[in-house]
């Protein structure tokens, strides 16, 4: 029993032109570099490595919900499985930024 839906490849053409789309602005962003973006800094980098940081987590949670077949799951399963990377690798860069941050100043001193 075939669900209509779900039959055919329409949807890997959906998501290769979300990921395009949001690739194809982080390109652009990274070009044209905005000056807002570039010379604000933020947790000891600048405001655009972490607008980077959040596009490349949206894009690898709409991977998970799409290749891993949770689009198709309960919101419970989704984001039992969504929230600890979202929790947890901000702050693996956090503690990163931090430390460079620390080791950086110690090597100008």
């Amino acid at each position: 029993m075939s669900n209509e839906k779900n039959s055919g490849n329409w949807w890997i053409w959906k998501v290769f032109w979300i990921l395009l789309g949001l690739t194809t602005f982080e390109v652009a962003l990274g070009i044209i570099k905005p000056d807002f973006l570039v010379n604000t800094q933020f947790l000891g980098t600048k405001l655009l490595n972490h607008v980077f940081i959040i596009l490349t987590l949206i894009k690898a949670g709409y991977i998970v919900l799409v290749f891993m077949h949770l689009g198709f799951e309960e919101n419970s399963l989704k984001w039992t499985i969504l929230i600890p990377a979202f929790v947890l690798v901000p702050y693996l860069l956090f503690i990163v930024l931090i430390e460079g941050t620390h080791a950086f100043n110690a090597l100008m001193l």
